[in-house]
């Protein structure tokens, strides 16, 4: 797992190779977009939604789930991506995708997505197999980014974005090998200060997406319990439950995403109303900060640190971060004739 996530930024090159050898698509109108996914697949939509909420004309929408919304219909483009591509949920919505006349434009490793799009004449783009989902993210999302520049919803120029974005892991990553040790590695260093309590993750604005991911990658590589809200919504909520309940607070840890370029004074102000409050009641508090200019740079700092962290957290845990036996179980059940 940890071999895996230090190509994070060859993953970016290579998907983006991979999206330039797609033939053009001839969708000629597309009144909105629908990410239909699951897990590190859906994740990818989010990342989507987030980064271009600000700048696309159309709406985009991640879908979780076997259907679809009632109003997507033959203007909607819904991207089906599922890394195995035997994903039920991803399967059964472009099924009905495809009975709804709705561009599609499909993205895994081939199983039976590969199947049904290619015998309905479907765009199908294939990426590399043999990793596990949530490691493979850059396959799903990069491809992605491309296609909507080149179908002309994207209209910023997201290439100087995505060239910073593979700068800045490059060099991050560096610094968070398994071989650098403790003292000069961020993900080591934040990995020992939660551990033993249950990870709370604080997203917002643009981060929101990538909280939610280091939630994901706490229950599948760390095995363990891990929560995530979003601010401002939580102040109107989450706080009271740390104000009233000192006993169990001391049992969490509060990670604060803090970046002083996206934060509006109003944020700044809930953020560090939010430390104090923690610093008082939380078991461990601690703030991380990005590095790069783009948002998409930025975030993608975010997802590294969070994708290390969880995995050196298994180690401190004495487990193996990579399988995930207990969602094959529920698979299998869901199999049974």
């Amino acid at each position: 797992m940890l071999d895996g996530l230090a190509r994070f930024p060859e993953q970016i090159k290579e998907a983006l190779a991979i999206a330039e050898t797609v033939e053009r698509f001839t969708f000629l109108k597309v009144d909105d977009v629908v990410v239909s996914g699951m897990g590190g697949s859906a994740i990818s939509g989010d990342i989507l939604a987030s980064l271009f909420r600000d700048t696309l004309d159309v709406p985009l929408v991640v879908n979780r789930d076997y259907d679809l919304p009632k109003w997507v219909n033959k203007d909607t483009l819904v991207l089906c991506m599922s890394y195995s591509g035997n994903t039920s949920e991803t399967l059964s919505s472009f099924k009905l995708a495809y009975q709804k006349k709705c561009k599609i434009i499909c993205i895994s490793t081939g199983g039976k997505l590969q199947e049904l799009a290619e015998k309905r004449q479907v765009p199908f783009v294939k990426i590399p197999a043999g990793l596990q989902p949530r490691a493979a993210t850059p396959y799903l999302l990069f491809p992605a980014i491309v296609f909507l520049k080149k179908i002309g919803l994207v209209k910023t120029a997201i290439e100087t974005d995505i060239q910073e974005t593979i700068t800045i892991t490059q060099e991050f990553i560096t610094t968070l090998h398994r071989t650098v040790p403790l003292e000069s590695n961020p993900a080591k260093q934040l990995a020992t200060k939660i551990h033993q309590t249950i990870p709370q993750v604080y997203g917002w604005g643009v981060y929101a997406p990538i909280a939610l991911r280091w939630r994901h990658q706490f229950n599948e590589n760390s095995k363990v319990i891990a929560r995530t809200d979003i601010v401002p919504e939580c102040n109107h909520n989450d706080l009271v439950g740390w104000s009233a309940n000192p006993e169990v607070s001391k049992l969490f840890s509060c990670i604060l995403f803090r970046d002083r370029d996206e934060e509006l004074v109003e944020m700044t102000r809930r953020l560090e109303f939010m430390h104090d409050l923690c610093s008082n009641m939380a078991g461990a508090v601690i703030e991380v900060t990005p590095k790069g200019k783009s948002r998409l740079a930025k975030m993608m700092y975010f997802m590294c640190l969070g994708d290390f962290t969880s995995c050196y957290l298994a180690v401190l845990r004495g487990i193996d971060p990579s399988p995930v036996d207990i969602i094959t179980a529920l698979k299998n059940r869901l199999a049974e004739k």
